[in-house]
């Protein structure tokens, strides 16, 4: 006798089964008729092999719990039993499609309903997390439209049934060769079998039903629950603006928080959650993603906490070992404005380079750079194959890395904030190509790219001067060291807002870079003015002065018309690489931060090539090896 027998014989007294629904991977779901009250309900049934493994004293008595849940956005429990062996619990029958039948039909939703659905879905969460009920298995599927067209309204299905499962089943569980929750929508705390799921996993949860409606596809998929289970313990969620840009900072802030690896990372409330999908809590420095450049020593986050930013949430998600590109998120600036505001959460993402590509150490300048939005990271590297060091470039939305031709051998990366033109050194000379490569044109001769503006105009350092190079125009000093103080040289120059001033650093006699001071001089020529701060590689965002003093990250208010400082540095970001007494940084106009951090010589793998070409990767530790 099938179950659809088996169950419309034992329930024939109260239920008239109609049809089956649907299935999933606990249950089946039976359109039935409820004889006494005249109204149609849907009936799930467990599977048999689970409801064996369950025992249907345990499974009844832990239901009852979910059945107290009353919430207008709360699919409510009806009733529930053993029949002839079948576990089973009946709720009203929606006749709307569930968010999934939605998904199907228009990929993404509009950015307000979207929002609007996610709230009501919090607010029905914040209510059974109020009585101590997690729901374990959000998904669209178990989301359901209530009302007809433009008063439609969410209905959270199967409230509390993973939890009764799990409660009853136990040990036992993995005997039924079915897991709880869905890969797709799964907290990497529920997918590594913790046994201790409280709320924030249902945070979790609704954070990729909400990414899903916003971009199509839920941040992680994959052939298989295995690789779905394996990026969602390993990789960071992928931007939402970058597939559609026109989801709001705030929104994607909250959604990318909400995914979270760790939960101390994600909000502290489903509720918390819900205010800033509406924009109701402020998020200074809103989509702030640190992206961090490893260079081998230290593959992790910050080892002491207390030197950053007290208020940040930060996660990490670490992508492999050996040497390499290590992405994160700092959102320090926003704790160092005058007014008290709630620091944005951070995202902090490691990203490992394959053994053959390795940052480069055999350069005096700059390794990394940013797109102006932030959502591209440029680096040079050098390589142990015969295809040697190369500039390349990884869009932080994906994983992959691409090598941009016509850039071989070049180190300092400078990307124009129109993005037409990548600079780079090679050979004492600067040369350009497009962000996507081509063929290289010689813009100067013994001179070095520090920084590009928005009119296209470059500064370069040139035998420790500082020089203005304009299209149409001849080359000219900026600033120059001035002997009488005792200056060897200029390095670091950045332009600041306004297009008139530029900040560097300036080097005495007898002094390393590291301990240079800062200074500003006007881009029509003139005298420089002392800052009296220590610091290398300043750069000018929003509001801040930031550079780097004794390897620590720093930022301090800034004001650049009248081009001083306002108060005192406060720490971004520690331990970031000071090789030669240069750093590696760049931050966007939106707050990503990348760096390269703690190696002052990188590690190199060893590799054997015969006169044919064959490579063998010799078997020896990564260690500072250099000119074999």
């Amino acid at each position: 006798m099938s179950t659809h027998e088996r169950l419309a014989a034992a329930l024939a007294d109260h239920y008239r089964i109609e049809r089956e629904l649907g299935a999933g991977g606990m249950a089946t779901v039976y359109l039935a008729h409820d004889l006494k009250h005249e109204r149609d309900v849907a009936i799930k049934v467990l599977h048999p092999d689970l409801g064996a493994a369950l025992g249907a004293d345990r499974f009844l008595a832990e239901i009852k719990t979910t059945a107290k849940l009353q919430h207008p956005h709360i699919l409510p429990l009806l009733d529930s039993g053993n029949a002839d062996g079948l576990l089973w619990y009946a709720m009203p029958y929606v006749e709307g499609e569930t968010l999934r039948g939605r998904l199907e039909r228009e990929t993404q939703l509009p950015i307000a309903d979207a929002v609007r659905l996610a709230r009501e879905i919090a607010d029905a969460l914040q209510a059974a997390h109020a009585r101590g009920v997690v729901h374990r298995d959000i998904k669209p599927e178990n989301i359901l439209r209530q009302g007809g067209a433009g008063t439609t309204h969410a209905l959270v299905a199967d409230f509390g049934i993973a939890l009764a499962v799990q409660s009853a089943a136990g040990a036992r569980m993995t005997q039924t060769g079915l897991s709880l929750g869905t890969p797709q929508y799964m907290s990497p705390e529920q997918a590594t079998g913790e046994k201790v799921i409280d709320a924030r996993s249902d945070i979790y949860a609704l954070g990729a039903v909400t990414y899903e409606k916003l971009v199509g596809e839920p941040p992680f998929t994959g052939p298989s629950t295995q690789a779905i289970v394996a990026r969602l313990l390993s990789t960071p969620p992928p931007s939402l603006t970058a597939t559609r840009n026109t989801i709001p900072p705030h929104v994607e802030a909250a959604v990318l928080t909400a995914l979270a690896k760790l939960p101390a990372d994600r909000q502290a409330s489903v509720g918390e959650f819900a205010a800033q999908l509406a924009g109701a809590v402020p998020m200074a420095f809103t989509h702030a993603t640190e992206t961090r450049l490893n260079t081998g020593t230290d593959a992790g986050v910050h080892d002491d906490p207390r030197r950053t930013v007290r208020t940040l949430r930060r996660t990490r998600a670490m992508l492999g070992a050996t040497t390499a590109l290590a992405l994160a998120a700092l959102a320090a600036v926003a704790w160092l404005t005058t007014r008290p505001t709630p620091a944005t959460p951070v995202r902090i993402f490691t990203l490992a380079l394959p053994d053959s590509t390795q940052l480069s150490s055999l350069t005096t300048t700059r390794r990394v750079a940013l797109s102006r939005d932030g959502r591209q990271v440029f680096f040079n590297v050098s390589s142990t194959t015969r295809s040697g060091s190369a500039l390349f470039v990884r869009e932080l939305a994906d994983t992959i890395l691409r090598r941009i031709p016509g850039t071989e051998g070049g180190t300092g990366p400078v990307l124009c904030p129109d993005g037409k033109w990548l600079y780079f050194n090679f050979q004492a000379r600067t040369w350009r190509v497009p962000p996507q490569g081509g063929q290289p044109t010689l813009v100067a001769d013994s001179a070095t790219v520090t920084d590009c503006n928005d009119a296209g105009d470059l500064l370069v350092t040139r035998t420790g001067r500082l020089v203005l190079w304009r299209a149409g125009q001849p080359p000219r000093d900026v600033a120059a060291p001035d002997s009488a103080r005792g200056e060897s040289g200029l390095a670091g120059g950045t332009f600041l807002p306004g297009g008139t001033h530029v900040v560097f650093s300036v080097i005495r006699e007898g002094q390393t870079v590291a301990s240079s001071t800062l200074a500003t001089a006007p881009l029509s020529g003139g005298a420089a003015t002392l800052l009296s701060v220590t610091g290398v590689r300043p750069k000018w965002s929003q509001g801040h002065l930031l550079f780097v003093r004794d390897g620590n990250l720093v930022a301090a208010p800034f004001d650049p018309k009248a081009r001083t400082l306002r108060g005192e540095p406060a720490p971004v970001a520690s331990d970031v690489d000071t090789r030669r007494g240069d750093s590696d940084y760049d931050v966007s106009d939106e707050g990503t931060l990348v760096y390269a951090n703690g190696a002052i010589d990188a590690r190199y793998r060893l590799i054997r090539v015969d006169r044919w070409g064959r490579e063998e990767l010799l078997d020896r530790e990564p260690a500072a090896y250099s000119w074999p």
